[in-house]
């Protein structure tokens, strides 16, 4: 029973031995054919195209979409609440500052009024009787015919009476302001934009009647890369374009810069306004066109040059011993052929712009020039 034990143990070491052996073999293998891979990888070269960054005058033409929209534009609503129960414009009508627009009903209003003024009136007419009465007992008193309990009490008299007709001339005017309220009357020269309700409506205070826009100048507002706003100042004139009007172009002029950059874009809002002497339509999209002023010695590169990693522009540089370096760039103005580099190179580098989609860092490359 021994021997049999003996024997099983030595057959179960040796099948141990040998699935161990194999095991090795097979992960040597697998070793020695990833060096072998990353070897080759290392060795075997990528063709690709490079060349130089160039230092030249660039004049950045920068391209933005809007809409043209209302210089001004207000909602025009009821200080007090009310029946709508007269409206006197619709939607495009011009109007003038002060014209009116609507009327809510006065009724109830007109009839506060009335009472308000009454009773102002009653408190004038109590406050010249308290005057008189006062003077008449200050003459009694100084002739000694009545006591001083007794001036004194007319003289509290008419300080009531002013205090009274105080109150009187208060509640007056706030019914003669909210009488007022109930006729709606435009701000500012315009025109009716909208006409939100119709008569009958029942307006509470504060509720919006119609929105009125002066639309004799249009403007859009666009949004200046950080990068370009050196070139731009307020005055400069932008040509847009409209494809509602058939792609008709107009001339429009920057008149105001915003003085701080919106994070974290790094962009500088800009409002381009045009006369609208031809009566175009408010709202309409547009297209804005703008030549910033040249800048010389700029230093450039191939737009296709760029490659993108993680939100970074990067370039592939070459360096001496052939193999290639991932480089991170601050770009400036861009347009379909050039890129203007702020920093990350210094022009003397050469810089991969064709095949890079075959690199990483490190790889080894067979550079041929631009353009050979």
């Amino acid at each position: 029973m021994d021997w049999r034990n003996r024997n099983m143990k030595i057959l179960l070491g040796i099948c141990i031995a040998v699935v161990l052996i194999v095991c090795y073999r097979i992960f040597d293998n697998i070793q020695t054919e990833r060096e072998r891979a990353e070897r080759m990888s290392r060795v075997q070269a990528v063709a690709v195209v490079t060349a130089r960054p160039q230092r030249m005058t660039i004049t950045p033409e920068l391209e933005f979409s809007g809409s043209l929209d209302p210089e001004w534009q207000a909602d025009v609503a009821a200080k007090v609440e009310g029946r709508v129960e007269r409206v006197y414009v619709n939607e495009g009508d011009r109007v003038t500052k002060g014209q009116v627009l609507a009327e809510l009903e006065q009724r109830d209003t007109g009839a506060a009024l009335q009472e308000a003024r009454g009773n102002y009136m009653d408190a004038q007419t109590n406050l010249r009787k308290a005057e008189r009465d006062l003077a008449r007992y200050s003459k009694l008193y100084e002739q000694g015919a009545v006591s001083q309990q007794v001036a004194d009490d007319y003289a509290f008299a008419r300080d009531n009476a002013e205090a009274k007709l105080n109150a009187a001339r208060g509640t007056l005017q706030g019914m003669e302001s909210q009488y007022e309220g109930t006729v709606v009357t435009a701000p500012a020269d315009g025109i009716i934009a909208k006409r939100y309700h119709q008569e009958g409506y029942y307006a509470d205070a504060g509720t919006p009647l119609f929105a009125v826009a002066d639309i004799s100048v249009l403007k859009t507002v666009i949004n200046i890369p950080e990068g370009n706003i050196s070139g731009v100042s307020v005055g400069n004139e932008a040509e847009i374009t409209l494809p509602a009007y058939e792609g008709r172009k107009i001339t429009g002029k920057i008149t105001r810069i915003a003085p701080v950059a919106d994070l974290p874009a790094h962009t500088f809002a800009a409002e381009v306004s045009v006369n609208n002497n031809e009566g175009l339509l408010a709202g309409v999209f547009a297209t804005v066109r703008l030549t910033a002023l040249p800048k010389e010695n700029v230093l450039t590169i191939p737009v296709y040059a760029i490659v993108m990693r993680d939100d970074q522009k990067t370039v592939f540089v070459v360096t001496e011993d052939g193999t290639v370096r991932r480089q991170v760039l601050d770009i400036g103005y861009t347009d379909d052929k050039i890129a203007e580099v702020l920093s990350g190179l210094n022009g003397d580098e050469e810089i991969v712009t064709e095949g890079h989609n075959k690199l990483r860092e490190g790889s080894k490359v067979v550079t041929d020039k631009a353009g050979n």
